[in-house]
């Protein structure tokens, strides 16, 4: 076996060993009787257990990966995703055994879980490197920031486990409302997984030419039916469906209609849970939240916010600067990516702000903690694949 094969297989036992973990994490939080058990339940040691097992072999696919490549396996989407999924689970376990808290793998596990399914529908071929990722600043920029963002999306999970709790959701309420959308923005990234594998399952491809951002003749090849067309497209694959509408240059107009149809078989698969469960789903999860300490959930979503923000300023803006630097010559040119950066790193400058100086704790700062997710995976998903930019190889 090659290390590209047994990087693949390592990738799918840390898959596997995570949805086991969730089940055992979830026996740990419906099993407990009192807190006490809930935090020493034995169903939630053998949890993190399985856990730990499952992170050592999604570390042997990094390297592994990295030694079959040449190069630090962080430089396209499902590279980095998969390594986004890595730090999720890394930063989990290490706050397990600081909180003793199976709640908050109950919740983290699974949301690392679609990321790595999310990062599967990409291709997932060692290529070589461009020559604007042929620096040692890019492996560390990338790997400090999936680093800060795998912490932040840690505080995320704790202020949501903290708001399943709070919020009454037997009552409508604003509260309700933007809690269920949470569930149905997490639908639709499963809506992408479901999306991808029924297309590439049929086998669909389209191929046209079009003129790219800088004028010159360029083709494309669309795996899903294209919904939007490239600038000056002219399509190349007999009886294939013609784009309903013609796209900017600055638009990716493929990845805008995978994103359109994902949000296509997002909602109908969320609609067809609320119809099997007749209720919403931020409703079903509840109870497994109810044990979790609301104080601690509050103290864990804070305090991850507290580490994850400086470690992201060093490795999405001062690291990300000297690459840039290195690559193309500036530190900064308002490329979409390094914009989106920015706002996010105003977004936690403010929430730490909101925090220390007003009092914003408990609800609020659980809301904002699930915000800032939210940002994060708009600049993860929308920016990096629909908006052209420098960062577009990703």
């Amino acid at each position: 076996m090659d290390l590209a094969s047994l990087s693949a297989n390592l990738l799918l036992v840390s898959f596997i060993t995570y949805l086991i973990a969730t089940v055992f994490f979830g026996g740990a939080v419906r099993g407990a009787k009192s807190e006490a058990s809930y935090q020493n339940h034995r169903w939630g040691r053998i949890g993190i257990i399985i856990t730990i097992i499952g992170f050592i072999a999604n570390v042997g696919y990094f390297i592994t990966r990295w030694i079959a490549g040449g190069h630090a396996p962080v430089s396209n989407m499902f590279e980095f995703m998969t390594a986004f999924g890595m730090m999720l689970v890394g930063a989990f376990i290490l706050l397990f055994f600081i909180y003793r808290t199976p709640s908050l793998g109950l919740f983290a596990l699974p949301i690392a879980i679609i990321i790595i399914a999310y990062a599967s529908m990409f291709p997932r071929e060692i290529t070589p490197l461009i020559p604007a990722l042929k620096s040692y600043w890019l492996t560390i920029h990338v790997i400090t920031t999936v680093i800060a963002e795998a912490i932040l999306v840690v505080s995320a999970v704790a202020g949501l486990i903290y708001l399943l709790k709070n919020v009454d959701m037997t009552k409508k309420s604003r509260q309700r409302f933007w809690l269920e959308s949470i569930m149905f923005t997490l639908v639709l990234v499963l809506g992408f997984v479901v999306s991808s594998l029924v297309f590439s399952g049929t086998g669909y491809e389209a191929k046209f030419n079009y003129v790219d951002k800088d004028g010159l003749p360029a083709q494309m090849v669309y795996n899903y039916p294209p919904l939007f067309g490239m600038n000056e497209y002219e399509a190349l694959t007999p009886g294939a469906m013609e784009p309903l509408v013609a796209m900017p240059a600055v638009i990716n107009a493929k990845t805008l209609t995978t994103f359109v149809w994902s949000v296509v078989f997002g909602t109908v698969l969320y609609l067809l849970m609320r119809l099997i469960i007749r209720r919403p789903i931020a409703l079903l999860f509840q109870p497994f939240a109810k044990k979790a300490n609301s104080q601690l959930m509050d103290e864990i979503c804070y305090r991850s916010v507290l580490i994850g923000f400086p470690v992201f300023t060093l490795g999405a803006l001062i690291f990300a600067m000297i690459w840039a630097h290195e690559a193309w010559a500036r530190f900064w040119g308002w490329d979409p990516k390094e914009v989106w950066a920015l706002i996010t790193w105003l977004f936690y400058a403010a929430f730490l702000h909101l925090r220390l100086s007003r009092g914003w704790e408990g609800e609020k700062s659980a809301w904002l903690a699930v915000i800032g997710f939210i940002i994060i995976m708009f600049n993860l998903i929308a920016v990096n694949l629909i908006i052209a930019g420098l960062h577009s190889y990703a």
